[in-house]
């Protein structure tokens, strides 16, 4: 009876776990929303865990921007692989074996099940930032800069202060004080008109006066 007993419970416990774990697997994508920076020609990879419950099911990678949208195929700069992760579980990755400009953009895993139906994914930003060495020589250029920027302005200032500005000419200043300090001289007056009265009998004095003078004769007379 202890046997029958025992073996009764163990197949109750065990059709309790399968319908437990029957319950526990759902079909879904596993992706979270995130945005990744990556160096041009660097490496990137993304993930996203599929879980299909031992179902079969086709597994592809999207890409879009603003303008278009494709999928994603194997080539020289990206690579698609799956890795089983358990008997419920796969993991679809997508390897950038040279991140490029071209390669900006929203990205994201769907998968078709037997059934027909698509699940989506996450979409997952993927941002191509400047390399490594621009960011160094940039970094560089900057320091140098600020640190070259408080000699340069000291000599300047330097050079300037030693610099004295030439004095004009003294003949130029002082004609030019001159011109400008001369006081505005008041107009001269006009020279008096003198009025002369002539009257008729003075002209006529004026010419009898300008009348030749006799000569006057002088005789000498002798008496014996």
């Amino acid at each position: 009876l202890s046997d029958m007993c025992d073996s009764l419970f163990t197949a109750i416990s065990c059709t309790f776990f399968l319908l437990v774990s029957a319950e526990e697997c759902s079909q879904s994508i596993q992706a979270r929303r995130a945005t990744f920076y990556a160096p041009q020609g660097g490496t990137l990879s993304l993930s996203c865990v599929v879980q299909h419950c031992g179902d079969t099911w086709t597994g592809n990678w999207i890409w879009k921007n603003s303008t278009e949208e494709k999928t994603v195929e194997n080539s020289d700069r990206h690579n698609l692989t799956n890795v089983t992760v358990s008997a419920n579980e796969t993991r679809l990755l997508l390897h950038f074996l040279t991140v490029s400009q071209l390669d900006e953009g929203s990205y994201r895993c769907t998968v078709t099940w037997s059934q027909g139906n698509t699940d989506l994914g996450h979409w997952m930003y993927v941002k191509a930032a400047p390399s490594g060495r621009n960011l160094l020589h940039r970094g560089l250029v900057c320091a140098g800069a600020f640190v070259c920027l408080p000699i340069i302005l000291g000599l300047v200032r330097c050079l300037s202060s030693e610099v004295k500005p030439q004095p004009l000419p003294r003949t130029c200043s002082r004609y030019i004080g001159g011109y400008r300090d001369q006081p505005h001289l008041a107009p001269s007056p006009p020279p008096p008109l003198v009025y002369a009265d002539i009257s008729h009998d003075a002209r006529r004095q004026q010419g009898a006066t300008r009348e030749p003078v006799q000569s006057t004769v002088y005789s000498s007379v002798r008496f014996s």
